[in-house]
């Protein structure tokens, strides 16, 4: 199915990219995309092959996605903030026959080709607009790898198929309508798999996508565009509350998609008092975006991460591991050349998240499965106690970890940052949280930093790195009392 053609024949031109200099319609867009499948094709190209991106994000990066899409190749978008280790495995996972980057990156690789996005954009100026390539009809062929957020530490290549996208955001679009005259910043970065559900969302739409430079902050973007959908994750949304002048922006947004983490219940309720209207939403890499997503702005304080959207299957096992299949469930891990489905034998993907669903669908994420830890036999959810002191007045982020401990096995210890270097003071800290968790979930020793320790090339925070300063640099600053058990 090309999706870009039709799209062209239904929304003719009707802006589908908007960026600072200027506006291309669904109509533009489907010739320049024709052109740059049909120059690939003449560089011997063929649908299946995988094409590698190491690009910043820019307009021009999007035109060559599209015309990567409509000529049949795989696009694999790697996160150009990866250290050149990172980068180089994970080349040599993908083995790709083509490079794209800005300029000569340097990185050549046996079969590989390294093209610069710049000179493929010129040469495909003067192909014809006309397909000349092969048109691959099946909604099961791979269209992209897009490598996980690494909250394991080590990224793994996601095999979508044109139907996981095209699912993905038809039953995002249940929820959140998008029509002609709508736009979505694109604000996540195109290697992340909630940047590039974006396109879809706009080519089944109608709606228009804002492309800023990559110089351009968030502020200017919201100044600079007429808004109606932004998506964010809480640290994002954190930095733009702090800036009065573009809460107006915000607020008149339809729609303000927040995911990618646990949003701290002050953040939220700040969120909802400014009058913006945010959505929850809970997603996976493997689960092409959206898992869950609230099915009204939020509007008060809840603990649940939406409602299970259509064309998704989600339950729970008995430990409490939230399981999904569906239309949306990515093919499997490319590893050795191959990809390798990861479903059980019913077909049912395990996410390594914790969590409960209810009867109305709705799912609250309690914490990931490899960051549990035992101390006294009662197994201990480090994200539990993270929201806890989130919920303090003051604290504006938190990790708690595992610290070994010779008569419970671990004990939580606590890395925080507050608004004021001393308060909260630790003892009101302990206190708090005695009170609302008991004893036993009561951090033993408490750090105050201002930079965060997170994965290379990414947001994700990096828990290896604080368990190993729990048990080397920090020095106990709460007297421990015995733990309920």
């Amino acid at each position: 199915m090309d999706i870009i053609n039709q799209a062209a024949l239904r929304f003719a031109d009707s802006p589908l990219l908007v960026t600072r200099e200027k506006t291309l319609s669904f109509r533009e867009c489907s010739v320049k995309a024709s052109q740059i499948a049909n120059t690939l094709f003449k560089k011997g190209y063929r649908p299946g092959d995988i094409a590698a991106l190491l690009l910043p994000g820019s307009p021009e990066y999007v035109l060559i996605l599209l015309g990567l899409l409509k000529a049949g190749l795989i696009s694999a978008p790697l996160n150009n903030r990866f250290p050149e280790k990172q980068l180089s495995l994970a080349l040599e996972q993908l083995q790709p026959p083509l490079l794209l980057t800005e300029a000569d990156s340097g990185m050549q690789k046996n079969r590989m080709t390294t093209l610069s996005i710049h000179d493929l954009l010129k040469e495909a100026e003067s192909a014809s607009p006309e397909p000349e390539f092969p048109v691959n009809e099946s909604r099961e062929r791979p269209v992209t790898i897009i490598h996980t957020s690494a909250s394991s530490g080590k990224p793994k290549a996601a095999v979508h198929s044109f139907s996981n996208h095209w699912f993905s955001a038809l039953g995002s679009a249940s929820n959140l309508p998008l029509e002609k005259g709508d736009c979505w910043l694109l604000s996540l970065p195109l290697f992340h798999i909630g940047g590039y559900a974006v396109l879809f969302k706009a080519l089944l739409s109608g709606s228009s996508v804002a492309l800023p430079d990559p110089s351009d902050s968030l502020e200017e973007c919201l100044r600079m565009f007429s808004l109606t959908h932004l998506s964010l994750v809480p640290t994002q949304l954190y930095r733009l509350l702090r800036q009065p002048s573009i809460i107006p922006a915000l607020a008149s947004l339809k729609a303000l998609l927040l995911g990618g983490s646990p949003i701290p219940p002050a953040l939220l309720a700040d969120t909802i008092r400014k009058g913006i209207p945010v959505y929850l939403s809970y997603g996976s890499t493997e689960m092409s975006s959206q898992i869950a997503t609230t099915p009204n702005p939020a509007d008060s304080m809840q603990e649940n991460s939406g409602r299970i959207l259509p064309f998704r299957e989600v339950m729970t096992d008995a430990e409490g591991e939230i399981l999904c299949k569906g239309e949306c469930l990515f093919q499997g891990y490319l590893q050795n050349g191959r990809i390798e489905p990861q479903t059980d034998g019913d077909g049912w993907f395990h996410t390594n998240d914790i969590g409960r669903i209810d009867e109305k669908g709705m799912i609250t994420v309690l914490g990931r499965k490899d960051n549990m830890f035992i101390s006294g036999g009662e197994n201990i959810h480090p994200e539990e106690i993270e929201k806890a002191l989130l919920d303090m007045e003051g604290i504006l982020q938190a990790v708690v970890v595992p610290v070994i401990d010779k008569e419970y096995g671990s004990r939580p210890a606590a890395f925080i940052q507050t608004e004021e270097s001393e308060k909260p003071d630790d003892e009101a800290i302990a206190g708090y949280i005695r009170k609302k968790l008991g004893k036993l979930k009561t951090p033993v020793k408490i750090t105050r930093t201002l930079q965060w320790e997170t994965l290379a090339g990414s947001q994700k925070i990096d828990r290896k790195q604080y368990r190993q300063l729990a048990g080397e640099a920090l020095v106990p600053t709460i007297e421990p009392s015995p733990p309920d058990v």
